[in-house]
């Protein structure tokens, strides 16, 4: 297998904290200099969220300019995709950035089940994110916590509510909504290939599942998802010294299936996205 591997970077999220790890970048200056870090190290997606002054989440239109301006600056040509989740905001101040024109934008397409919550995600709010990123041109990277949520997403392509080709991220391993499981994950692709042939997809695996997910995506030709969002762990005895460490750790795992890591322009060119202007 030569195709090239996608590897994403989910630098942060909502709710790691340095008492979980002390490598969890919280300010933007630290969410700038680990992303570098991980860019350097093969990531050419940045997965972004922003966290207030007292490290919680939220959907700061202004913090988001600021992280973007920052990665576009010390990361050229790497991809930007902002996160529209819920649990840093409510109704659409979930897109509030969006008129910053990122590259792509998470979009959930339903609801489900999460450790302590139900992650609301209802017909009215997914259209309009869906209009938002049609408007401003934003590829957005459909996460998949259930079956249904890719049934969803190919409807959603057919009718025009959001740009095709689709991009779909299978992701496993929260609690409560879909396990760890390989014949799962096989029904996954299966399904997508046979209701949108021309999608593209990756996976994400969340706390010890990220290196099995890994595994998977990457030896069965998807694209796949690494960082401390997601995992703040090198192994059960070792916390992750950075995100590029974790970058790390997937692209060897590229290049024991033979897989080379895509750079930006690679990347960008798979998934349909414009060139930036100024960088060669």
């Amino acid at each position: 297998m030569s195709d090239p591997c996608i590897i994403c970077v989910a630098i942060t999220g909502s709710l790691p904290t340095k008492e979980n790890n002390p490598a969890v970048p919280i300010s933007i200056d630290e969410q700038i200099e680990s992303t570098q870090e991980a860019f350097e190290a093969g990531a050419s997606i940045a997965h972004c969220h922003v966290r207030d002054d007292e490290g919680r989440p939220t959907s700061d239109p202004e913090r988001f300019a600021r992280l973007k301006e920052g990665i576009e600056k010390y990361c050229p040509g790497m991809i930007v995709q902002l996160s529209t989740g819920g649990r840093s905001g409510a109704g659409q101040a979930r897109g509030g950035m969006l008129p910053l024109a990122p590259d792509m934008a998470s979009l959930s397409v339903g609801s489900n089940n999460f450790p302590t919550r139900v992650y609301e995600n209802p017909p009215d709010l997914v259209d309009w994110l869906a209009s938002e990123m049609v408007k401003h041109r934003i590829k957005p990277e459909i996460e998949a916590f259930d079956l249904s949520h890719i049934v969803q997403a190919t409807r959603m392509a057919q009718n025009g509510r959001i740009a095709a080709p689709l991009y779909v991220q299978f992701v496993m391993g929260v609690m409560n909504a879909m396990p760890v499981d390989e014949p799962i994950f096989d029904f996954y692709i299966e399904t997508l290939k046979r209701l949108a042939p021309d999608a593209l997809w990756c996976a994400a695996g969340i706390g010890a599942a990220q290196i099995t997910v890994n595994e998977w995506a990457i030896a069965k030709g998807g694209h796949t998802r690494t960082g401390l969002e997601d995992n703040v762990r090198l192994d059960r005895d070792r916390l992750a010294p950075s995100n590029a460490a974790l970058v790390k750790r997937t692209a060897d795992l590229c290049e024991k299936y033979e897989r080379p890591v895509a750079t930006w322009a690679q990347a960008r060119e798979m998934l349909g996205l414009r060139m930036p202007k100024g960088v060669a």
